[in-house]
């Protein structure tokens, strides 16, 4: 369901594009909810972006059933309540009705952002999260979001470096 297509939640709005961009240009750190290390899965995807050269993020895999192990290179943690540092996003690859507990995680580790990926909706969530005065983006892919205020987005997913609608000139 695209988010125009969501009904209103009391009490949240979703950010514009200017405030998703700021959200995006203001946060140094980001924990994956639901991170995964199966390269079939968005959130494997969404972490191998987020730890290329197209960010500067510091990236934290966050998933109780891999705690311990690790994720390219990345130690995984059982909760956003073990990480080192308080993220200023929490990215969210989990089910739609897993998002109030998640934001109630967020909440009480002082994360500012919420963000649940594309696909995932939760009007519950959203309540709580503004409420507490986060910053809340849903249905939307961090990585395509990012890619596209910066210049990567691409059909294969990645930075190509070349940011024109217009066609290449072979002489």
């Amino acid at each position: 369901m695209a988010e125009a297509e969501h009904p209103p939640v009391e009490g949240w709005t979703p950010p514009t594009a200017r405030q998703r961009r700021s959200i995006l240009d203001r946060s140094r750190t980001v924990a994956v909810v639901g991170a995964s290390a199966n390269p079939a899965r968005a959130s494997y995807f969404v972490l191998t972006y987020l730890l290329s050269s197209s960010t500067d993020y510091e990236v934290y895999p966050v998933n109780p059933r891999a705690a311990g192990a690790e994720i390219l290179g990345r130690p995984v943690y059982p909760s956003l309540a073990d990480l080192p540092v308080t993220p200023d996003i929490v990215d969210v690859f989990r089910r739609s009705e897993d998002l109030p507990a998640v934001a109630d995680e967020a909440i009480a580790a002082g994360a500012p952002v919420f963000w649940a990926q594309l696909g995932l909706w939760s009007a519950e969530a959203a309540q709580r999260c503004a409420a507490a005065g986060l910053d809340t983006v849903m249905d939307r892919c961090l990585k395509i979001e990012h890619a596209r205020f910066h210049g990567g987005l691409h059909l294969a997913g990645f930075d190509t470096g070349v940011i024109s609608s217009r066609r290449a000139v072979h002489y």
